[in-house]
């Protein structure tokens, strides 16, 4: 439904859109008068000219060089190509940082310019707009902005200049590895942009062991007394290694407040990441001063004597108003701007020369204009095949991607390369080969000396002995293995991540004790209640009940609270028959005999198509009623009296099609099922809290029961058919709906369970610290991010989302009008019937009537005159 309203949505924007761009078309800016000045040079010279968009916010550094950098290079492609015959003419549009702003300039650039591509997107969004745009007019639409995400990928008519994510990922983890970090604090800008491109990022942690021991997010907004506050947070915490990835505004107020607190000094390690790196201009000298000793990812350029030459050449065309006398070089985007100009304009020249093969050899000039279209400039970009700045120019899946990047390390108001990577060359355990050593890194505080981070003495830690469940049932909630070699124990699962982002901002050095003694967790809360010299909590899938809260302390839960019925989606080939119930067919069939037959009556004394044997009038009947269903009756009524009839029932049969439409597909998005506890097998884990809950429940009680051992247990039950459903708490019942989102979907709940929450020592002041940082965690939506993470979840379809089939008493008053019509018209042609034959039933009645005078005379009279003897009266006359 998210999507269906999302999509309305976005189309009526582009409704309004459209609207204000014609009637903003009325006044002409000046950026127009530019663009009309430029068309009028083309028309009157011997070029073609292709128009292409530049939308882009030009009160923005990155945009201002990439509107430079793109007329440079057109400048500089058609000064060494001068005999093309195409010219490739920008028409610049400000989208002022506002993606709306950006999507009606793109629609108007469409609409009044006609242009045939767009080079735009700043940001995630405003980039989804415009590839919404592009899809929808079949214009390229190209950004030098944007990191690869997944939502992007379904817009065929995006191009992208970027760098790869996951080599980026790989690189970073590596380092961190390389350098026996085993946890980072990760700072992010909390937008879209930032938040999509850091997930990679996160996942390649987890994968390698690098643990998270807390997420911040900032806003542009935030101010320097909340980053302050935030720091000092992070400043007592067990880690020093910060993964900053913000954009420069917001690391401009980063890294001073970081210096304020002593956080850029010694001991300290910080790591930019790409999309932060490769749009840094370092404006402020004195930010740039605080950054001293901070590494970071960019993407490689390799350095040529053209782009320095060029780059010179960029410099000195520009007023230093524009760009500042900080700013030496290109930006990454202004360098995919310049590789991205030369591949338009090589393929418009060949878009041009493949389309005008195409015509006879006399064809003009305006022929070939004419069969120039936006698709044959697409297919010609992505077949690019040039030297550029950044390297060869070959675009894989509408992408000119760059999985090189240079490790740069931030001296003063200066920087050096210390690295390279790749993850091509290189796995994504090592950094770099033996023979191509990392320089030495100079880290904050001036030291060479990678930090290691202080120890638990200096900060005052204390150390938290943890029971952890480790059935490993569900390893997506809690997972534990234990190091044969170190007897290190290790956990991790949704369970365990909420529990350290809950407990890192309190100071604790956690140690993790695995619970061997099954999954009667009411043993387990005993065992941390009887020793408390030995456990200080417990945590992992563990339920809140009443008797164990009489041995522990809860925190508030964690997870949705309640039991859930899942079940396997329906997928019968006779599914077409389950909108409408028995009686209902029947009564629907009934009713196209019946009106046949009534059209018949009405129709056959006067019309031949309702004529002949009689086994073609029932042919006919049968025909003629069910016909009316496809509308595709041939015979034509000669009646107003059929006419109606006909009207009458195509009206029904109209609402009970449009009603099965609306059902059927409801159940083909969502088959439904029901839970008839008294004839399906129910399955649900041995020996755990359900068993109790629901033989003890009125709503399960009843069906017959199957106990299951593992969590693989359950999807194959159900798919094998072994059970019909299963009956669990929905913690476990989302992680099977996320193993199985095709075949499986929850049809029932029942909100009789707590949910999970974490167990401490009765009076432990950490049950409330932990439960105000669980409910931080839901109110700033980072629980449900995890939850997705760990789960995939999908949605969870109730019984209640789906359609009931229709019935035969929902549409009564259909029938009702339809059978009072349908008597209507029978009334009337039986009094048309009778009126037709007055004088014969009049002259029958009579003469009957007679009959019967004679009978009753001789049985009255027997002597008397019969009635063969009295003269008849026929017209008034005796006979």
């Amino acid at each position: 439904m998210e999507k269906i309203k999302k999509g309305r949505v976005l189309h009526t924007l582009f409704l309004l859109l459209i609207f204000s761009s014609l009637a903003s078309s009325l006044y002409e800016t000046p950026e127009e008068s530019e663009d009309r000045q430029n068309g009028d040079v083309y028309a009157s010279s011997r070029y073609e000219e292709v128009r292409v968009g530049l939308v882009l916010d030009m009160a923005s550094m990155e945009g201002k060089i990439v509107k430079s950098s793109v007329s440079m290079a057109l400048s500089d492609f058609y000064s060494i190509n001068n005999v093309y015959r195409t010219r490739v003419s920008v028409l610049v549009r400000d989208s002022r940082g506002e993606a709306l702003q950006a999507l009606a300039s793109a629609v108007d650039l469409l609409q009044n310019s006609e242009v045939k591509a767009i080079i735009g997107g700043q940001s995630l969004f405003e980039a989804k707009l415009l590839a919404e745009l592009g899809e929808k007019t079949k214009v390229p639409v190209v950004s030098v902005h944007v990191p690869s995400s997944l939502s992007l990928k379904k817009y065929s008519h995006f191009i992208q200049a970027t760098y790869d994510p996951t080599s980026e990922a790989k690189g970073i983890t590596s380092l961190i590895r390389r350098l026996d970090w085993t946890s980072v604090v990760l700072i992010y800008e909390d937008d879209d942009d930032w938040r999509e491109s850091m997930q990679l990022l996160v996942h390649h942690f987890q994968e390698n062991g690098v643990h998270i021991v807390h997420r911040s997010a900032f806003s542009v907004s935030s101010g320097e007394d909340y980053i302050t506050e935030e720091l000092q947070k992070f400043n007592e915490s067990r880690t020093s290694v910060f993964v900053v990835h913000m954009s420069e505004h917001l690391a401009s107020n980063l890294f001073p407040c970081a210096a304020s607190l002593g956080m850029m000094g010694e001991g300290y390690a910080w790591i930019l990441t790409a999309k932060s790196m490769n749009h840094f201009h370092y404006k402020d000298l004195f930010v740039k001063e605080t950054m001293d000793g901070v590494i970071g990812f960019r993407s490689y350029i390799p350095m040529s004597k053209d782009l320095y030459n060029f780059t010179l050449r960029w410099r000195r065309s520009l007023p230093i108003d524009d760009v500042g006398e900080e700013v030496k070089g290109l930006s990454i985007s202004g360098i995919w701007a310049h590789d991205i100009a030369w591949s338009l304009a090589r393929a418009a020249e060949m878009s041009r020369l493949s389309n005008a093969t195409a015509h006879d050899h006399g064809s003009n000039v305006a022929e070939t204009r004419a069969s120039l279209n936006a698709s044959a400039l697409l297919e010609a970009i992505t077949q690019s095949d040039l030297k550029g700045f950044s390297g060869d120019i070959r675009f894989i899946d509408k992408k000119l991607s760059s999985e090189k990047f240079e490790i740069v390390n931030i001296l003063g108001t200066g920087e050096r390369r210390v690295g390279y990577w790749s993850s091509s060359n290189f796995s994504n355990r090592r950094l770099l080969s033996s023979t191509n050593e990392l320089e030495t890194i100079i880290w904050p505080g001036g030291s060479s000396k990678a930090p290691k981070g202080r120890s638990l003495e200096d900060r005052g830690k204390k150390m938290l002995r943890v029971l952890v469940t480790s059935s490993n049932k569900f390893p997506k909630l809690v997972e534990v293995n234990t190091d044969p070699l170190t007897g290190v124990t290790k956990a991790k699962g949704f369970c365990i991540e909420v529990f350290e982002n809950a407990i890192a901002p309190l100071n604790y050095e956690v140690e993790y004790i695995p619970w061997r003694n099954g999954s009667n967790y009411n043993n387990l809360a005993y065992t941390v209640y009887s020793q408390k010299d030995k456990y200080d909590a417990a945590v992992g899938d563990i339920t809140i009940t009443d008797n164990r809260s009489a041995y522990v302390d809860f925190t508030m839960p964690f997870t949705e609270m309640g039991l859930g019925v899942v079940a396997v989606k329906d997928k019968s080939m006779w599914v077409f028959f389950r909108p409408l119930t028995p009686c209902l067919w029947l009564t629907t069939a009934v009713f196209f005999v019946l009106t046949g037959s009534i059209v018949w009556l009405i129709e056959r004394p006067d019309n031949e198509e309702f004529q002949g044997p009689w086994f073609q009038q029932i042919g006919t009947v049968l025909w003629f009623g069910f016909s009316t269903l496809v509308y595709a009756h041939r015979e034509r009524l000669q009646k107003n009296l059929s006419r109606f009839v006909v009207l009458v029932w195509v009206f029904a049969v109209l609402i009970l099609v449009s009603n099965y439409a609306a059902t059927l597909t409801s159940m083909m998005t969502v088959q439904q099922m029901r839970f008839r506890s008294s004839q399906n097998y129910v399955g649900f884990f041995s020996g755990s809290l359900i068993v109790n809950v629901v033989l003890s429940n009125s709503t399960f009680r009843g069906p017959r029961y199957r106990q299951f051992t593992a969590s693989d247990d359950y999807g194959n039950a159900l798919q094998n058919g072994t059970v019909s459903f299963i009956i669990d708490e929905l913690p476990y019942l989302k992680v099977i709906l996320g193993e199985y989102p095709t075949d499986l979907y929850m049809i029932k709940r029942e909100t009789i369970t707590n949910g999970f929450g974490f167990m401490f020592q009765k009076g432990s002041p950490l049950v409330q610290n932990v439960s105000q940082e669980i409910a931080k965690l839901r109110r700033t939506g980072r629980l449900e991010t995890m939850e997705k993470w760990w789960f995939q979840r999908q949605p969870a379809y109730t019984a209640e989302d789906t359609s009931d089939p229709l019935t035969l008493y929902k549409f009564r008053g259909l029938f009702m009008i339809t059978g009072v019509s349908f008597g209507f018209a029978l009334t009337l042609l039986l009094a048309s019937w009778l009126q037709k034959r007055r004088l014969v039933l009049q002259k029958y009645a009579n003469h009957q009537l007679g009959t019967f005078r004679r009978l009753f005379s001789r049985a009255v009279h027997p002597g008397s005159p019969t009635t063969a003897d009295m003269p008849s009266w026929e017209n008034g006359n005796a006979v």
